[in-house]
């Protein structure tokens, strides 16, 4: 929704970080933006995160992902998410954007129509 205040969590050489910034603040929305490497409080954000929205949250097409060893990429699915997402925060599908009480996980036309259609 247009004219909304959000917080938007990425990082700052990440071009769809840049880019959903960009049309959000275009669509008159005040864009907040939190590193999620640097400034982010991973230990408070990702439960709330992993309960909105784990099937998307971690970005296994990552090269984080891919170096991963297959007992760190076993623990998803077994609630280990969280700590190996605190651990790997370049692991999280980005952008993470909360407006209001709500959270959206990445980019997509899907994310994009709620936060400024």
């Amino acid at each position: 929704m247009p004219g909304q205040k959000v917080v938007l969590y990425g990082l700052k050489n990440c071009d769809t970080c840049r880019k959903a910034k960009r049309d959000l603040e275009a669509a008159g929305n005040a864009v907040s933006f939190v590193d999620i490497r640097a400034e982010a409080d991973l230990d408070a954000k990702l439960p709330v995160w992993l309960k909105a929205a784990p099937e998307k949250l971690i970005n296994k097409s990552s090269a984080t992902w891919r170096n991963l060893t297959n007992g760190d990429k076993a623990k998803v699915g077994t609630k280990g998410e969280e700590c190996l997402l605190a651990k790997h925060p370049t692991l999280i599908k980005r952008p993470v954007i909360e407006a209001g009480k709500a959270v959206h996980v990445g980019w997509g036309k899907d994310v994009q129509s709620a936060l400024i259609s």
